[in-house]
């Protein structure tokens, strides 16, 4: 006897005015259905069966090698003919959950909750209520307060239309009751399709209980039908980080401005300014500061490192007590030790810069090695790139570059190496050497500008 989960992600969200099927737009840069299967995998579900229709190649794409099972719908005949799609694949001794995949941010604890609740007498059904429950189905009570039937708002009379608990549409069930209870309900409704709902009030005539579970808060069972409410629960969601953050410890300038898409740690003392996004797998070590407006992406950085305003940085690894930016890039494959400064509009690509080197003004550096102790001067630039093919430069300890220098790829500056501004280095250079190629400067006498002639006046 074990737990299978049957995700409902047929559907075509037609609101949606897309052409990506509902379940595949994204909150927090994970799809809808992503973000119901990280919670299905989390309850140690043994087979997780979705159920498609719209859009199905694309869905199955989508999560090619993840391990599940897929069950097209090739009629939408409602919500009790998908989960009969389903039927087949399921053990009649297993406990079945069925969830929803434009509902994205039910937690694991409230599904828990709703599991525990079902044996082989008692159904489990998740409830809510809603100041407005309009378009939602009404849970109606008997005089023991017991379920006895859902029924949907165009099908609900002026008094039961009153009712502000609702269905959520989360349920959990033996798979043989479940199998049963489908095979007897009918399409005799507005809509004339099959509800699932409909097994509720057979499943009172068969003598099961129904016992009834609700989320901590409303927004856990809010699915997705616009590009409104898809809005709305991506900032309640970012809102749920930015809190969990501020328990950690986390310094947030404005809880409302920050997006994390993708998975951040952090440790103590890390301050983060507003509007900042973080991608992928972000570690920010103790002290870390984050100024306003960057955007980091799977990068770890290190201990007391500064990351001043309008920086990007991605796929790198940055070290500890490192001042990055203003308005700095750091590209992937970049590598920086300790005490490394890179300032304003310097971009940095695969590369690895040693401890206490500075590259703090209007630079490129790409495709480099750079030792420890370097000064790279404004405006210098590696020329890895000969229109076919990408060539390395080797910087070595201790030396010096020049503003406006140029370093044409491949080659190797060795330690202690001063080079003078507006250099352009094509051969390697020993240790130790002065290097400086300039045209000579000329001073000509009674230079005139070219003027531009006068207009003629009207």
């Amino acid at each position: 006897m074990g737990l299978s989960v049957v995700i409902l992600a047929a559907g075509q969200g037609s609101r949606m005015k897309s052409n990506l099927p509902k379940v595949l737009h994204t909150l927090a840069d994970k799809s809808l259905l992503g973000h119901v299967l990280e919670t299905s995998k989390k309850l140690n579900a043994e087979k997780t069966c979705v159920v498609i229709g719209h859009g199905a190649k694309k869905v199955k794409t989508a999560f090619a090698g993840a391990g599940l099972l897929w069950v097209e719908q090739q009629e939408q005949k409602g919500t009790g003919h998908a989960v009969q799609q389903a039927l087949p694949q399921l053990q009649d001794e297993d406990t079945v959950l069925v969830l929803y995949g434009d509902v994205p941010l039910t937690r694991q604890q409230t599904l828990q909750n709703l599991i525990e609740v079902v044996d082989d007498s008692t159904v489990g059904l998740l409830t809510v209520t809603l100041a407005d429950a309009t378009g939602y189905g009404r849970i109606v009570r008997d005089a023991q307060n017991q379920v006895s039937r859902i029924v949907e708002q165009k099908d609900a009379s002026a008094e039961e239309q009153q009712i502000c608990e609702v269905n959520t549409g989360i349920l959990a069930i033996k798979a043989l009751h479940l199998k049963n209870l489908l095979s007897a309900i009918g399409c005799d409704n507005a809509q004339g399709e099959y509800y699932l709902t409909d097994i509720f009030a057979l499943a009172r005539k068969q003598g099961l209980a129904i016992a009834t579970t609700s989320p901590e808060e409303e927004h856990e069972v809010v699915g997705v039908n616009n590009r409104r409410q898809l809005a709305e629960l991506e900032r309640i969601h970012q809102r749920e980080i930015a809190d969990q953050l501020l328990d950690e410890g986390v310094t947030l300038r404005d809880p409302t401005r920050l997006d994390v898409r993708g998975r951040l740690q952090v440790g103590r003392d890390v301050m983060i300014d507003v509007n900042v996004l973080f991608e992928g797998e972000v570690i920010l070590a103790d002290g870390v500061q984050i100024g306003a407006n960057c955007v980091i992406r799977n990068t770890k950085i290190g201990t007391g490192t500064v990351i001043k305003e309008n920086s990007v940085i991605d796929q790198s690894e940055v070290a500890s007590e490192c001042v990055i930016g203003p308005f700095a890039r750091l590209r992937p494959g970049t590598q920086l030790s300790t005490d490394v400064h890179v300032g304003n509009f310097v971009e940095l690509k695969n590369s690895i810069v040693a401890p206490h080197s500075k590259i703090n003004h209007l630079s490129y550096v790409g495709d480099s090695d750079i030792g420890s102790r370097v000064n790279i001067g404004a405006g210098t630039i590696t020329c890895n790139y000969d229109g076919a093919n990408k060539h390395r430069t080797v910087i070595g300890d201790d030396v010096f570059v020049g503003s406006d220098t140029q370093l044409v790829a491949p080659v190797t500056v060795e330690r202690g190496v001063t080079i003078g501004a507006g250099t352009t280095v094509t051969e390697n250079i020993e240790a130790g050497m002065l290097v400086i190629s300039r045209v000579k400067q000329k001073v000509i006498g009674g230079w005139q500008r070219p003027k531009k002639p006068l207009k003629k006046e009207n």
